[in-house]
């Protein structure tokens, strides 16, 4: 069975301006600026980043993320099928895997704290669930017209003359 390119597309799309929000959401209502500005006073943090676009970057990698669940959305529902509960195993495992270990072991060993880590936790894997709900929801079976054939035929054009 052919994948829905097109569909994978806008619901990675879609999804990384939902992941994106959530980001936004809880960087500034969960974890706080309050936290950030204490952890750079502490001299944990450095007071300017050291990559100088980091927002872009980090929106960048949020859409490259979402655009992988898409996929992997698309791959799984093949076997999983189609709705919400293999959209759901996907993102759970997406954010497992982009959000525990990292988090885990900054919680475990940084000297800023546990709240930050797991705000970051949480930013990741509930958006790659957000993401993936968001892609599953968009994604439908390509049509069998275009399943068939990978590239759209060329028409033959008669010049009248």
């Amino acid at each position: 069975m052919s994948l829905n390119r097109g569909r994978i597309w806008l619901g990675g799309l879609a999804g990384g301006a939902v992941w994106t929000l959530w980001s936004y959401l809880v960087g500034h209502y969960v974890i706080t600026d309050a936290r950030y500005v204490a952890a750079q006073n502490a001299g944990h943090f450095l007071k300017t980043p050291r990559y100088p676009f980091f927002v872009a970057l980090w929106i960048g990698l949020l859409f490259i993320l979402a655009i992988a669940v898409a996929h992997l959305y698309a791959w799984a529902r093949q076997g999983l099928g189609p709705g919400p509960g293999t959209a759901l195993k996907i993102g759970f495992l997406v954010g497992f895997f982009a959000g525990f270990p990292d988090n885990f072991a900054q919680a475990t060993w940084s000297a800023v704290g546990r709240a930050l880590p797991f705000g970051w936790m949480v930013e990741m894997w509930l958006g790659a669930i957000l993401t993936a709900l968001v892609a599953g929801s968009l994604y439908k079976e390509a049509s069998p017209a275009t399943a068939s054939s990978p590239a759209m035929p060329m028409r033959e054009v008669r010049l009248k003359g």
